[in-house]
Order: structure tokens, then C-alpha cells, then sequence
């Protein structure tokens, strides 16, 4: 292995630490950072991801290691990792232990425009790196109403803790299109659009909606969009996001075992036909779409690991990109203040389901064009080994 290589598997290894355990910071440390024109803050779209909640602090959406690879920031004060701030530079340490320097990210050029109602484009599409951006059509969900809120979910907190200042609310199809043509102007080429469940809303007509928008304003007759759905009871529907324009579609099963998915997801059980519609509208979905063109997402930590392996494993073998993400116990989830894996447990699964997606044949293009978010590590396994990242030029 090269000497740059072994640098960035010890990077993946921080990165993944980070992500798990969180980052300690003092807020007033990012005051030094120009939010307004260079580099991007946190816009909450659909999740808190942050171990606390931050109404009325700005916070970096991230940063990249020395070797490239782009970690967001995930505050936690309980991390035995930190960022500081010294003489105009931040790095990044494990108790007093200095790991490297980092660079936040910049903001993207679109974020200083607004919509002909006059939104802010930031607030319509988040900018998620590498060319994507992820329209979060409605940041609440309908299953609240019922009680039946998948438990390790925040969307619905998130808008309560978050609406007033950052005007969260519901997308329309016109402000998705100018945003999305905006964005791709400046470079972007990929785009997702998901949200929660909505109470008397077709989703299918709004997507398809949605779809002709972008057309509209953005050009592209192939505009490479991703359509995130929960598994219809219907499963002739999927073919209508197909006509519609989408390149790719997401259903997350979110759970591989049957028993604790009844448990975890009440909601995915009762509106979307239980666990075993959601295997076949994936598999449906496949013949529609093509191998390696549908998503799905399992949330790695709370059933058994093996579980979770069988079934990334069962769905590439029908064509199905099933990632395994780490399971963040979100504030105002059920689950807040429970415990995910520890790092080590989630690096490893993040190598088998690498080894996994290879040994299925996909590629890193499919990988890029079915996430919302390129920058997972399975994405970063494959810019390693296939030497994709700028260090290696």
C-alpha cells in the first residue's frame, strides 16, 4: 500500500471517530469564520445531527482533512475530540494531543441568490458537497400524528426547535426549480428530493411535479435526481418517478431484522405494507430503474451487525446499494441518550459493506448518483483505493 494511501485509511479512521463520537468546541471559536460569503454553516433541512441542540449559534457544516476527505461537524462537549482555535488556525485534537489542522468548508456560490419570491436558495436546496444538493421538500412528518414516528428519528424536533429562525417549511415545486437550475449552473449535477411523511399529499404528483420544474427552469432532460420515497403498498407507482425524469430512486428500510424493524419503525409498518413490501418494491424498483440505481439505508447500531450485513449483502445481490450509515442518537428522537457502537465497531462495518459493494460490482458512480451525500465511508473507500481524490494527482 502507499505511503498516501496508509495516510488516508488513518484519516478514515479520525473521520469515522468523529462522526461517531462528536467534536467538543467552544461556539465562540467560529466567530472568526465568514459565514455570510466563504465558508457554509449548518442549515437544519431535515435532522439534527449535532448530540445538542444550537437554536441561535452558527455552526460549520465541516471540514476537510489534510488528505481530502470531508468530515461534518457534529458538536458534542462530552468528545474527547476538539477543534481550537490558535493564532488565525484550527485544528483538531484528542485531548491534548494535536491531530492535524483543518479547513472548513466553503459556501457554494448559489447560496447567495434567492427565488423570484424571494427565499433564500440556502434554505430550499442544501449544498452537500462534491456537485450534490438535497431538497428537503417538508422538514416534518406526519407520522407524529399517529404515534408512530420511526424512534431513532428527529425530523419532527428538529422543525420544532428550528423553524422560527431558520423558516423552515413546505418547498414548492417552482422554488425547487430555480434553485436546482441556480445550482447546476455553478457546477452541481446531482440532486435529492426527500421529506417526511405528509397527511393528504400525493407524493408521486408532487415529485412528478417537481421533475417538470427542474426541466423548466434547470434544462436538462436527464437531470439526475433522486427520488426519496417510502415503499408504496402500490408498487406500479415506482414506474411513474421513472417517467417522470428521475435517474435513481431511495426507499430506507432503515432495519434488516423483521422483528425489531416492527419495533423501531411502527409507521413504516402501517402506511408503507410492512417489512416485506419494502423488500419488494426495492426489488421492484430495480427492474424499473436498473441494477445499481436504487438506494436503500440500513441505520448501523441498533440490531446485531451480522443482521444488518445480511442484509446489505441479500439486497446488492438484486442490485439494491443498501449503505449502513452510524446510528447518531439524535436530540429529540425516542432514542435520544442511548448509545451507539463505539468507532471500532462502525469502521469495520464500513469496510465489509465496501467489500460487499465491490463484490457486487458497483461502481462509484452509482454509488455518487443514488446518496444524497457523497462523502460517506464507503465513498471515501472507493476515492482511496481507486485513487480519486486530488492528493493523488
Amino acid at each position: 500500500m502507499s505511503d498516501i494511501k496508509k495516510q488516508l485509511h488513518r484519516e478514515l479512521a479520525i473521520k469515522n471517530a468523529v462522526m461517531v463520537e462528536g467534536i467538543k468546541a467552544e461556539p465562540l471559536i467560529f466567530k472568526h469564520l465568514d459565514f455570510d460569503k466563504k465558508y457554509q454553516k449548518q442549515i437544519h433541512t431535515l435532522f439534527e445531527m449535532d448530540h445538542h441542540t444550537h437554536n441561535g449559534i452558527d455552526f460549520p457544516v465541516g471540514f476537510n482533512t489534510p488528505g481530502g476527505l470531508k468530515v461534518n461537524f457534529r458538536w458534542n462537549n462530552n468528545s474527547r475530540y476538539e477543534i481550537k482555535y490558535d493564532n488565525s488556525i484550527y485544528y483538531l485534537t484528542e485531548g491534548n494531543k494535536e491531530i492535524f489542522s483543518i479547513e472548513f468548508l466553503n459556501r457554494p456560490k448559489y447560496y447567495d441568490y434567492k427565488t423570484s419570491d424571494g427565499t433564500e436558495m440556502s434554505h430550499i436546496a442544501t449544498y452537500n458537497r462534491e456537485g450534490t444538493i438535497f431538497v428537503v421538500y417538508s422538514n416534518e412528518c406526519a407520522l407524529k400524528d399517529k404515534g408512530l414516528d420511526c424512534l431513532f428519528c428527529n425530523i419532527n424536533s428538529t422543525k420544532d426547535t428550528y423553524a422560527e429562525k431558520e423558516e423552515i417549511f413546505i418547498k414548492n415545486p417552482k422554488q425547487i426549480g430555480e434553485v436546482v437550475a441556480a445550482a447546476y449552473k455553478e457546477g452541481a449535477k446531482h440532486v435529492t428530493v426527500t421529506g417526511g411523511f405528509i397527511p393528504e399529499r400525493r407524493e408521486v404528483d408532487y415529485y412528478v411535479d417537481v421533475a417538470e420544474s427542474i426541466r423548466e427552469h434547470a434544462g436538462p432532460d436527464d437531470f439526475n435526481g433522486t427520488g426519496v420515497i417510502g415503499a408504496p403498498v402500490d408498487l406500479e407507482v415506482i414506474d411513474k418517478y421513472k417517467e417522470a425524469g428521475y435517474r435513481t430512486m431511495a426507499m430506507n428500510i432503515e432495519i434488516w431484522d423483521k422483528n425489531i424493524f416492527k419495533s423501531i419503525c411502527p409507521g413504516k409498518v402501517e402506511q408503507c405494507g410492512g417489512w416485506n413490501n419494502w423488500i419488494k418494491a426495492l426489488e421492484y424498483a430495480v427492474k424499473v430503474f436498473g441494477f445499481g440505481k436504487i438506494r436503500s439505508n440500513i441505520v448501523a447500531g441498533i440490531e446485531p451487525k451480522n443482521s444488518t450485513l445480511e442484509g446489505v449483502e441479500y439486497l446488492a445481490s438484486k442490485g439494491v446499494i443498501c449503505f449502513a450509515g452510524a446510528w447518531c442518537p439524535n436530540p429529540g428522537s425516542a432514542l435520544e441518550g442511548h448509545r451507539t457502537p463505539e468507532p471500532e465497531w462502525h469502521l469495520d462495518m464500513a469496510y465489509k459493506v465496501y467489500s460487499i459493494f465491490k463484490k457486487a460490482g458497483f461502481t462509484y458512480e452509482q454509488l455518487y448518483d443514488c446518496n444524497a451525500e457523497p462523502t460517506t465511508l464507503c465513498h471515501d473507500l472507493y476515492k482511496i483505493e481507486d485513487e480519486l481524490l486530488p492528493i493523488f494527482k
